[in-house]
């Protein structure tokens, strides 16, 4: 299984793409706060309920006794895309206080991956402090930072880059940007 968590920052449609990509190969989980919802619905037109079904398992953000929280339950990897600054911090200083930051804190204290898709610029010395504290502990960074070597075309091609490098992180095949293949000499 395979935790997709998204927290109160611009950018939810990195997690929904990654949902959406994952859907059909792979057994998920999902997770969203509030403020989430919120902005997922005013970014990108969609209700919480209509992404709920893209998962196989949704847990509400306030269960801290859903199986996700215990080490005992196994799940393969976690993704919060996008991270916000106030999640990032309660992981960076082990802070669980909702099932997002209980599951981050299972991910690493029990060496599953862990990626982090933040979400903010410009950014604080502290942010930058508690990327490099999850970082050391195994948590992997991957700042919404899309290449252009692809020529995107548009803003879902600049999401999926970014979706689709989460999923080789996670080793699922994808097709979801075009990979560099070298100088173009023609």
């Amino acid at each position: 299984m395979i935790i997709i968590a998204i927290t109160g920052a611009s950018g939810t449609i990195y997690g929904v793409r990654i949902l959406e990509a994952l859907s059909e190969k792979k057994e998920t989980a999902l997770l969203v706060t509030n403020t989430a919802s919120k902005i997922l619905e005013y970014e990108t037109g969609l209700k919480l309920d209509e992404i709920k079904e893209l998962a196989d398992h949704y847990f509400d953000v306030h269960d801290l006794e859903a199986p996700i929280s215990s080490g005992s339950f196994n799940f393969e990897a976690m993704i919060i895309a996008p991270c916000s600054m106030k999640t990032l911090a309660a992981i960076a200083q082990g802070y669980a206080d909702n099932i997002i930051t209980r599951a981050a804190d299972v991910s690493l204290k029990e060496k599953r991956k862990l990626i982090l898709v933040p979400r903010e610029t410009p950014l604080r010395n502290v942010h930058l402090e508690n990327m490099l504290k999850v970082s050391r502990e195994g948590g992997i960074i991957l700042p919404a930072m899309p290449g252009f070597y692809h020529k995107p075309e548009n803003i879902d091609d600049m999401v999926n880059f970014i979706a689709g490098k989460a999923l080789d992180i996670l080793g699922v095949e994808n097709r979801l940007f075009r990979r560099w293949t070298g100088h173009d000499t023609r």
